[in-house]
């Protein structure tokens, strides 16, 4: 008898090497392609923002069903029951112990919208339980979980794909193409920022964990903190405990296009500049921050983080410029635009859909196109996007900016191994502590 998951196996051997292209179009059906009512039951694990946005766009996708909810806060789960039954339209089953659903073999796939702290740990964890990964950016905490997860997707062998959605848009993936054809000639250099104006976090009080949230289960494998009143739900990101700063936040997007863009992978020096200038608060990163990656052949990137006080004169609020010998082009997640050596715009392409830029959910036609790509990968073998062996490296580049930040000086890396060498209190960045009893291994 063959059951629902050796069909699904089965699809995607079978159909190894198929790509749909404009199947990818999120209003087209998929079952006629499929020839099957098999569908992809999905877990999402972290409800809140962002994990809406995925939702939404799991539900685009005719063949995939989300049969699972998850997170650690009573209060967070009842509003999102409420939003399901009226954007989804149905409550699936809910959970607040993500490893009861790892135990579930009806569960296919899961979607890890966490703190970053559990990104590489609950990835880890539910490819050792047979499941299909899609994990938010960015895919680690540090520079250790992020080797261990590309080895635990090759050891599992299972779909591993992360949240950087611009490689799923079709303007930016034109734009690719026509800089490896030579419209700008000679690409040189990237230029990726991000310019918003967060306010004060203030200074957190320890007060009593909220009787609807499971705090020893929220920090998992986290060294215990007692809990402060600026930390949950979102301000985490500011905490080196759980966050890794806006580098990562928003950062892992742009850069990652950049190296896209001009065919780059591990960088042999990386400076970081800035500090914290705004507030005084409990925010432990910078909140302003130039990081410039050095790559043979004269290549650079350059990374610019405007996190508490907007970039001037204004410009849009985030994007990357790729500069070449002949002229420059933008990208930004809704449009391409090609400009000449005289600043003079050429030609402006838009995506058919838009896609938020700066709020915390980023919704919009390009979680569609990531998403349905995610799924055909599991199906029928189509190509990824953005395969975890690949966006890895992106996420590799911003932590090498934090620790650049950290140490105070330029770090030299093995661009083979991505080992930083001869800086002892560096590579101490490499890995974290862990909770005991917590820490991933294969």
């Amino acid at each position: 008898m063959t059951t629902r998951r050796d069909f699904i196996k089965k699809t995607a051997v079978s159909s190894a090497g198929i790509t749909l292209g404009s199947m990818l179009m999120p209003n087209l059906s998929f079952s006629n392609i499929l020839g099957s009512n098999e569908r992809l039951n999905v877990a999402v694990i972290g409800v809140r923002s962002r994990a809406k946005s995925l939702m939404l766009a799991i539900n685009k996708y005719p063949d995939a069903k989300i049969i699972y909810t998850c997170d650690v806060d009573d209060k967070i789960i009842e509003k999102n029951n409420e939003w399901m039954q009226k954007n989804i339209g149905y409550v699936p089953k809910v959970e607040k112990d993500f490893r009861k659903i790892l135990e579930d073999k009806n569960v296919d796939a899961v979607f890890i919208a966490t703190p970053e702290h559990w990104h590489a740990p609950m990835a880890i964890s539910s490819l050792q339980a047979n499941k299909h990964v899609y994990v938010e950016k960015p895919c680690s905490h540090n520079l250790f979980e992020n080797e261990l997860l590309v080895k635990a997707q090759k050891k599992y062998n299972k779909v591993v794909q992360m949240g950087n959605q611009q490689r799923s848009a079709e303007t930016s993936k034109l734009a690719i193409q026509e800089i490896k054809d030579g419209i700008i000639g000679e690409a040189y250099k990237g230029e990726a920022y991000y310019s918003n104006n967060r306010g004060s976090i203030g200074v957190g009080k320890q007060i009593a964990v909220p009787n609807t949230l499971d705090w020893d289960l929220w920090q998992g494998p986290a060294p215990r903190e007692k809990y402060r009143d600026n930390i949950h739900p979102y301000n985490w990101h500011w905490f080196k405990t759980w966050g890794t700063g806006e580098v990562h936040n928003n950062g892992t997007h742009e850069i990652d296009v950049c190296r896209w863009a001009l065919g780059l992978d591990i960088p042999k020096r990386v400076s970081s500049f800035g500090g914290k200038y705004n507030y005084q608060d409990d925010w432990e990163f910078t909140d302003n921050q130039e990081v410039i990656y050095e790559y043979d052949n004269n290549k650079i990137i350059k990374w610019t983080g405007h996190s508490r006080g907007k970039i001037m004169p204004n410009q849009p609020g985030r994007g990357a410029t790729i500069y070449g010998s002949k002229g420059s082009i933008m990208l930004s997640r809704n449009s391409y635009q090609l400009f000449g050596l005289d600043g003079k715009l050429i030609k402006k392409v838009n995506e058919k859909e838009r896609s938020a830029t700066l709020n915390t959910a980023g919704a919009g036609g390009l979680d569609v196109r990531h998403i349905a790509n995610f799924f055909n990968a599991i199906r029928i073998g189509e190509e990824q996007n953005s395969p975890i062996a690949d966006a890895s490296i992106s996420t590799m580049l911003c932590h090498f900016g934090n620790i650049a930040q950290d140490v105070g000086r330029t770090i030299n890396i093995d661009t083979k191994t991505g080992r930083i060498k001869n800086d002892k209190k560096a590579m101490k960045h490499w890995k974290r502590e862990y909770e005991k009893g917590w820490e991933p291994k294969l």
